[in-house]
């Protein structure tokens, strides 16, 4: 069996009860074979990014100790999506659930999948994802340049549109 890695998937909808896909998210990935969480930030609403003109998102960022590859972390997380109800749409637009990998230990992958790159390519722009994952993981490091998480909060704009909304509900 392979050894634990930690991974840092952030999670985040603007459509519908936006707590209860969450939650439902949380619980999938919970029940999924090889995956124990271990932290979970607070609930942050964020305005949309990349495309202004929609809802306002609720996001947090989980971590887990897996045993999964990457490969299988990503198929985990999108039949998550699927089994949510997420249903495609355009890039950066309103959805019910989205499961983004940002970190898998100090692993840099790409290109073994076309939806694969870790760390996320644009995390460091990202206050949305930042914000959460500073409160459970300030110290992680960001390959492979090597910053750690608190840095690139500190550096990143749009912080002023991220708001904590609360806790989560017990699960």
């Amino acid at each position: 069996m392979a050894e634990p890695v930690t991974t840092y998937l952030c999670l985040g909808g603007n459509l519908g009860d936006r707590m209860a896909a969450l939650t439902d998210a949380l619980r999938l990935l919970d029940a999924t074979p090889g995956m124990r969480c271990t932290a979970c930030s607070s609930v942050y609403e964020t305005e949309p990014w990349g495309v202004s003109n929609q809802p306002s998102f609720l996001n947090l960022v989980a971590a887990y100790e897996t045993t999964l590859s990457p490969v299988d972390l990503l198929a985990a997380c999108k039949t998550v999506e699927e089994t949510v109800g997420r249903v495609a749409s355009y890039r950066w637009g309103p959805r019910l659930i989205d499961v983004d990998i940002l970190l898998y230990g100090s692993k840099v992958v790409d290109s073994v999948e076309p939806d694969l790159q870790v760390p996320h390519p644009r995390m460091a722009q990202r206050a949305f994802a930042l914000v959460p994952l500073a409160e459970i993981a300030p110290h992680a490091i960001v390959p492979p340049q090597g910053d750690t998480v608190r840095l690139l909060l500190d550096e990143v704009d749009g912080k002023d549109g991220v708001a904590r909304w609360g806790a989560l509900p017990d699960r």
